[in-house]
């Protein structure tokens, strides 16, 4: 599986859809908010890069509005149609 290092955190690759994962630009908006996060999901629309945060039910930061089992929904119902997009999972430490 392919990976992505955005600063410091390593993220596996789950869905790259049009190839949407542009390291330089997920750079420019993540910021330590998102380290909190099981999942970073992105989305474009007009050129514009959207991110947002999914988390596992164990999770202790878990809240059903950012639950990863719900991305299908809100890449349909809050996400352009046909959008470019990418979920990247968090690699564990081990």
């Amino acid at each position: 599986m392919e990976k992505v290092k955005i600063l410091d955190t390593n993220y596996l690759i789950i869905k790259n859809e049009n190839e949407a994962v542009i390291k330089e630009e997920i750079e420019k908006l993540y910021t330590d908010y998102f380290q909190d996060f099981d999942y970073l999901v992105g989305d474009w629309a007009y050129n514009h890069l959207r991110l947002k945060g999914f988390n596992n039910k164990d999770n202790p930061n878990f809240k059903d509005i950012n639950d990863i089992s719900k991305v299908d929904e809100y890449l349909k119902n809050y996400c352009a149609y046909g959008c470019h997009y990418f979920i990247l999972e968090k690699e564990v430490e081990k």
